[in-house]
């Protein structure tokens, strides 16, 4: 039977631990741990230098208000994301090199650069996705918070980043979009948004006395609605359908507050229709004895 006391034999005079026929230097295991413990500091710098990083973007781009020459708020927060980005990759960058260097020292620097010169020829798109976002950023295309459609691809903007841009639809998915790729971007959230709501009376109404009802109630909701910037008023008669007509009554709104706004126009429109005893067209089945 092999004792433990056989498999390891220490000579202090050598510096040396023998296990089994295997000899190990005493330096090189202090060499390794080093090594080790060397990594494991670079790798709390970097995860310090992020955390401590985003709070003092964060914090700037909450106080930048304050300052003689200040952003309004989704251009800021598109600032922030942007630097968050950068701070981002270039620790990455900084970190991983000092790893190599740490851990494989001059030859692994080596080889680091021979494979960053390979993948050099191969990142066309990253290079062209960090261009792009450059003047998308520049051009202020779209900045954070707004609403907008990429190709068939529509939502909030939620981060724009310096490679991708990330937008989450109103069913809640996230689409994460490269720069590269966006061509045609709409923004609806650039200059007032139309409002429109559409209204089916019945024939045996007077069209003219319900126009007359509802335009005074547009004049009153513009007064008490403070994101209604135009408007509403009566159009006039669509259309007609069967069993009723059709008025429409149009305005503009403040971005992202249409579909709000139209929401409360139409149910005062009915509540006040309906205190006025004028019948909003609704199918009706008649049933005719012979």
């Amino acid at each position: 039977m092999i004792s433990l006391a056989s498999l390891f034999n220490f000579n202090v005079d050598s510096d040396s631990i023998q296990v089994g026929s295997y000899i190990i230097e005493r330096r090189d295991v202090y060499n390794s741990l080093s090594t080790i413990i060397k990594i494991l500091i670079i790798l709390i710098i970097m995860y310090s230098a992020i955390k401590i990083g985003n709070k003092l973007i964060e914090r700037y781009v909450s106080k930048q208000q304050n300052f003689r020459f200040s952003l309004d708020e989704k251009k800021a927060k598109t600032i922030g994301a942007i630097l968050k980005s950068v701070l981002r990759y270039s620790v990455y960058f900084i970190g991983v090199l000092s790893v190599i260097e740490t851990g494989f020292g001059r030859i692994g620097l080596t080889f680091a650069g021979i494979g960053g010169v390979a993948i050099g020829f191969g990142s066309q798109s990253l290079v062209k996705d960090i261009i792009n976002g450059f003047f998308i950023l520049f051009e202020d295309q779209f900045a954070v918070g707004d609403y907008i459609h990429i190709d068939d691809k529509g939502g909030i903007v939620e981060s724009l980043e310096l490679r991708v841009t990330k937008i989450r639809d109103f069913n809640g998915d996230l689409h994460i979009i490269p720069n590269g790729l966006i061509t045609k971007v709409t923004n609806h959230s650039r200059g007032n948004i139309r409002i429109q709501v559409d209204i089916d009376i019945s024939y045996d109404e007077d069209v003219d006395k319900a126009i007359e009802i509802i335009s005074k109630l547009c004049d009153r909701f513009k007064n008490e609605n403070e994101n209604v910037e135009e408007g509403p008023s009566v159009l006039g008669v669509q259309g007609f359908k069967e069993g009723g007509v059709t008025i429409r009554i149009a305005g503009k709104a403040k971005p992202m507050t249409q579909w709000d706004t139209e929401m409360k126009l139409r149910k005062e429109i009915r509540e006040t229709l309906k205190s006025e005893n004028i019948n909003i067209h609704y199918p009706k089945v008649k049933f005719v004895k012979e």
